[in-house]
């Protein structure tokens, strides 16, 4: 094997130094395009929405059941003024143009085999909310919070306007009112039916406000939020986890921080974060061994990801809230339906300079969990790499 090699080096040597370097090109263009292929493959792929996952369930002030409404679809109205500004060759930031909001929050809940752990979710969701957000007579004040009593119901539609302050902030004249968006992700048990059932035991005009959606297959976590955040029609959109660990009182606080931090177009995101919580009785019950796959886990993402999102301590609690502005440059341009999803939309955020600040919240272990932490982790830390590679090189690109 050495006498080969040495006598390929002496060719290599007796060779005329343009066809030497050629044979180097082609030796480096082939072995891109094969890594960039092994990433194209390696790249999942979105798939498209079923025409039935376009629908959603309600129950109806008479406690009926409303089924075949046609979601509200924000994203697909940018895709046609986008399309109408390609003919014309004038975009005129079209892209970004995203309808009014018609609630003040929505909160997007993805749901599999949630059937035991949804209703208690929900019941502490819709007691807050309705607290707080609930009253359509009255005005919210600059922490997005009622003013006076609070009473039943949700508002359809309202106007917005948009004004720059003193400070270069946007400033909106906003809606009042919720909606919760259950997004049942293939589910093959009773989530459906607890959520719609939940509803139907409000007993009242504010049952409506929640939305079910069905998928017909399970996208994964990742593939259920992206679809309920498309049909939301909230000023600000949060997702949490349908288990309930995370506060629902400190919604309060994203939102705060939101205002606090926005552009001058309203674009901000607020990261729930548990990253206080490190050494507090919340976590130390978790074993060794999964504290050491999360402690790997974020050294993989400060090293595999842009500064401003490896700088985040918990990328992954699932309590993240984004304002209503900042929604188009993130979630059309989703690739990932798996765990690692809530790292393409810091990355999107930050690569679109979205500011993004990290807010502790409350916190705790729930019962009742189906994820496998060992399988999880693996795949978490592949769909990393995968994801960093596929925007690296192309793969994945913006619509």
């Amino acid at each position: 094997m050495l006498e080969i090699l040495e006598r390929i080096l002496d060719i290599g040597l007796q060779a005329p130094l343009p066809l030497l370097l050629s044979f180097l090109v082609t030796v480096v263009v082939g072995i891109a395009l094969i890594i960039y292929l092994a990433i194209f493959i390696a790249a999942p792929i979105p798939r498209e929405s079923f025409e039935s996952e376009k629908f959603f369930h309600a129950v109806d002030v008479d406690g009926k059941i409303i089924s075949g409404r046609s979601l509200p679809c924000w994203q697909d109205a940018i895709r046609v003024r986008r399309k109408e500004a390609q003919d014309i060759n004038d975009f005129s930031n079209s892209e970004f143009e995203i309808e009014d909001p018609e609630v003040l929050i929505s909160i997007v809940v993805p749901a599999f085999n949630e059937e035991n752990r949804l209703g208690v979710m929900l019941r502490e969701a819709v007691d807050y909310l309705q607290h707080e957000y609930g009253n359509v007579n009255q005005t919210t004040n600059s922490n997005g919070v009622l003013n006076g009593r609070k009473s039943g119901g949700i508002k359809t539609r309202t106007d917005r306007s948009h004004r720059v302050n003193s400070k270069n902030k946007a400033t909106f004249s906003e809606p009042t009112g919720w909606e919760i968006l259950v997004v049942s992700d293939g589910s093959t048990d009773m989530t459906t039916a607890t959520a719609l059932d939940f509803a139907r035991d409000l007993h009242s005009e504010i049952s409506s406000s929640i939305r079910v959606v069905t998928l017909r297959k399970n996208r994964g976590k990742g593939g259920a939020v992206t679809h309920g955040m498309r049909h939301v029609r909230g000023q600000y959109v949060l997702f949490a986890d349908a288990d309930g660990a995370s506060k629902i009182e400190d919604l309060g606080k994203l939102i705060q921080a939101c205002k606090k931090n926005q552009d001058a177009q309203g674009r901000a995101v607020a990261v729930g974060s548990r990253a206080h919580l490190e050494g507090s009785g919340a976590v130390v019950k978790r074993s060794f061994f999964r504290s050491f796959l999360m402690f790997s886990f974020h050294l993989l993402i400060r090293l595999l990801t842009p500064p401003a999102t490896g700088a985040i301590r918990d990328t992954q609690c699932g309590f993240k809230l984004f304002s209503r502005p900042s929604l188009p440059y993130i979630i059309p341009h989703m690739h990932t339906d798996s765990w690692i999803f809530d790292v393409e939309m810091l990355m999107l955020a930050e690569s679109s300079q979205i500011p993004v600040v990290e807010v502790p919240i409350g916190w705790h272990e729930v019962g009742g969990s189906k994820l496998n932490v060992i399988w999880a982790s693996l795949d978490m830390a592949w769909g990393l790499a995968v994801l960093r590679a596929a925007w690296a090189v192309g793969v994945y690109k913006r619509w």
